[in-house]
């Protein structure tokens, strides 16, 4: 890396869209990720699937609970 960049031309902003929504990965601890990938292949679904089922499940029982 250089010591300086010269950011003289530089616009701020140029770039930013406040509409834009990402889509981050999720990173499983090591357990968790084999559980999903053994019940995706049990019922022959894709992994995304099973992780939505369960925040889904999960966030209906801390819903009932609030």
């Amino acid at each position: 890396m250089k010591k300086e960049y010269d950011f003289y031309k530089g616009e701020q902003g140029k770039f930013y869209q406040p509409s834009i929504k990402l889509n981050l990965p999720v990173y499983l601890e090591y357990d968790v990720a084999q559980f999903v990938q053994t019940y995706a292949k049990k019922k022959n679904i894709d992994r995304q699937t099973v992780v939505n089922e369960l925040l889904r499940k999960d966030k209906e029982l801390m819903e009932s609970m609030s």
